[in-house]
């Protein structure tokens, strides 16, 4: 799979509104591969291409692009999807796009970056196939693809030559993903530090603020979380929740689950894991004390549970996301302790 110069042919599919960090991002990283591959490997022949004769990028950014040429690699960004966007009418307006990304998809391995991926599901390239995108718009995605199998937490997947990526700088994982099989381990590791891109994630699942996506639920299901999320440390007892509502467990589960699709348990574990990420993010506590802050008296249980749901145990969780806030000197000296005053947050 390769041009007449032995390069990997990608191209970047560029559309009025895309991300354009997310046009560029990809091509930036394979200049850099080509650089430590050295001269002599084959490099990467990569071009931003458009059905249409000029295209602007999010922000107004005018794109330089070349008509749709036979590619090996069509890469799809992301675009700009506010929580008020009329997404059937974009897609509408990106009646070409799509058009053509369902052409090349016979003969071409087509990879869609963050919430491209719905472009990819509105040319039919989804269906029966798993695929990711941003954690955000996952259950939209799902929504308006029910063939498709959408798994939330993969950073990168490909199925049958068509890969699909999570939010934003995820498009670097594929990248090295991308550099990893064309041009082997030791470029894709040398280019990752060269580039300072983590080259370990394994899933977007750390990442995930439920506080962001939508809440299910009515209202009697909004006073029970309420309920859990107000007592975490306290044990799971079924039938007490019941008996505040004045309700039996049947009617409890039956009521909780229809309103919001999952098990009162399921929410509260949730809740108990949002809670640990933000002690261990911000606190010296103990995994053990944590973990008996969250309702778990069993460190071994709870670090169990909480690597099932990010992807890190508590430990590597806290090395990888712990957060310090430092301020400054009034001389300018080093960072000392949490800056105050006015205009100190953001």
């Amino acid at each position: 799979m390769a041009g007449e110069s032995g390069g990997l042919r990608v191209g970047v599919l560029a559309y009025p509104g895309c991300f354009a960090s997310e046009v560029f991002g990809v091509p930036d990283l394979l200049t850099m591969a080509a650089h430590v591959a050295g001269p002599d490997a084959p490099g990467y022949e990569v071009s931003i291409v458009s059905p249409r004769r000029r295209v602007n990028a999010s922000g107004g950014v005018g794109l330089d692009v070349r008509p749709p040429r036979e590619v090996d690699v069509l890469v799809v960004p992301g675009f700009e999807l506010g929580p008020d966007a009329d997404l059937d009418a974009r897609l509408a307006e990106l009646a070409p796009e799509i058009a053509l990304i369902r052409a090349r998809a016979a003969t071409t391995a087509v990879v869609s970056l963050c919430v491209g991926a719905f472009l990819l599901a509105e040319a039919g390239l989804l269906d029966g196939r798993r695929a990711t995108t941003s954690w955000l718009y996952a259950d939209e995605l799902a929504r308006r693809c029910p063939r498709a199998d959408v798994r939330p937490e993969r950073l990168v997947l490909t199925d049958t030559g068509v890969t699909t990526t999570a939010a934003f700088s995820a498009m670097y994982d594929f990248a090295l993903d991308l550099i990893r099989r064309h041009s082997g381990g030791r470029v894709a590791r040398a280019t990752a530090r060269v580039a300072l891109v983590d080259d370990a994630r394994t899933s977007q699942s750390p990442y995930v603020d439920p506080r962001l996506l939508p809440q299910p639920g009515g209202a009697f299901s909004q006073r029970v979380m309420r309920r859990l999320d107000q007592n975490l440390a306290e044990r799971y007892d079924l039938t007490a929740l019941a008996d505040t509502f004045r309700v039996s467990t049947r009617t409890l589960l039956r009521r909780f689950t229809a309103e919001t699709g999952r098990s009162p348990l399921a929410h509260l574990q949730d809740s108990r894991i949002r809670r640990a990420r933000h002690l261990l993010e911000t606190t010296d506590r103990t995994v053990s004390a944590v973990a008996a802050a969250v309702g778990y008296q069993d460190p071994g249980t709870f670090s169990v549970l909480f690597a099932r749901h990010t992807g890190h145990r508590p430990s590597a969780y806290r090395a990888a996301f712990r957060r310090v806030d430092r301020g400054f000197t009034r001389r300018g000296g080093p960072p000392t302790g949490r800056p105050s005053g006015p205009g100190a947050g953001g």
